[in-house]
């Protein structure tokens, strides 16, 4: 199963586990130190299918744009979920910082020759 992957289906799935990222890292943070083992397990179903399909991308991407990409959409998902439902601080500052990350995954996007 997808042994040769186009980098449009590469973009997609990398999409996907850049999300599922988020969900494993939101997770994680609901588990509250892994002694919640509901969210104790959707971390680890999580991150595995983020990484696998991270890998999968990798057949066809760049290793540095389509890391830095999944990082990216964790991190802004993260930072924007910690704001939403973890009530962590709304800052003018904040907003700016995850905007440059948009505007960093975006360019590595648009600029990427796959």
């Amino acid at each position: 199963m997808f042994a040769s992957i186009s980098p449009g289906l590469a973009w997609g799935l990398l999409f996907i586990a850049g999300l599922l990222e988020v969900v494993w890292v939101s997770a994680m943070k609901a588990s509250e130190g892994f002694t919640r083992h509901q969210y104790t397990a959707i971390t680890v179903g999580a991150a595995w299918a983020s990484f696998w399909l991270l890998g999968l991308a990798l057949r066809a991407l760049p290793v540095g744009t389509a890391y830095a990409v999944w990082t990216g959409i964790g991190a802004v998902g993260a930072a924007a979920l910690g704001m939403l439902i973890f009530k962590e601080p709304v800052t003018l500052a904040r907003i700016g910082c995850i905007s440059l990350i948009v505007v960093g995954i975006l360019g590595l996007k648009l600029l990427s020759a796959e």
